[in-house]
């Protein structure tokens, strides 16, 4: 589920004055730290679900667009980028795990406790999954998001990048090759 944030909803100091021009990485993250150390910016918006995580967004112009996340251990992105933004994260309540795609062996897994934060730029392939349940974290992408690639990775190793909107809510990608790569498909059924 997703919504934008109401006009009755409270309001967020952190959101005033902001430069009316792309933030840089290291402004996103002392965004997101703010609003994450105001618990009235965000409770208003807190709901769980395993089947769709709950994320609702709290301000969207032309330069920055923040985002309140609700995970559970079950929610998973699975893995993508922010095409052209860079982001960054920070935890509110609970425990996320950021998970960075290495070639050749298995995913680095990083544990976000509440109370940190990192960011990144538009380069950055990554996966986020729920590590605690009731767990609440910022996001802020600068310029704001309009798509992002979604990636699935084949058995074979083989890696796959869909656009997707801004909107839509992001999961992992069970169907990595459609019909018409039959020559990918294959080598991941073995035929």
């Amino acid at each position: 589920m997703t919504s934008v944030a109401e006009s009755t909803a409270p309001e967020v100091p952190a959101l005033n004055d902001l430069p009316a021009r792309v933030l840089t990485r290291q402004e996103l993250r002392e965004l997101v730290s703010a609003i994450a150390d105001d618990p009235a910016a965000w409770q208003p918006h807190v709901a769980y679900d395993d089947e769709h995580r709950h994320y609702v967004c709290l301000h969207r112009d032309a330069n920055v667009d923040v985002w309140v996340l609700c995970w559970t251990p079950s929610n998973d992105t699975g893995w993508h980028d922010h095409d052209i933004s860079s982001g960054a994260v920070a935890v509110a309540h609970g425990e996320v795990i950021e998970h960075n795609l290495v070639i050749g062996s298995a995913a680095l897994e990083i544990k976000v406790p509440a109370g940190q934060s990192f960011h990144f730029g538009p380069d950055h392939i990554h996966r986020m999954t729920g590590a605690a349940e009731g767990s609440v974290s910022i996001h802020a992408y600068s310029p704001p998001l309009w798509r992002m690639g979604q990636y699935a990775i084949s058995t074979t190793g083989v890696l796959r990048r869909t656009s997707v909107s801004y909107a839509d809510e992001l999961r992992p990608v069970d169907e990595p090759f459609p019909d018409d790569q039959e020559r990918l498909r294959d080598a991941v059924l073995g035929s």
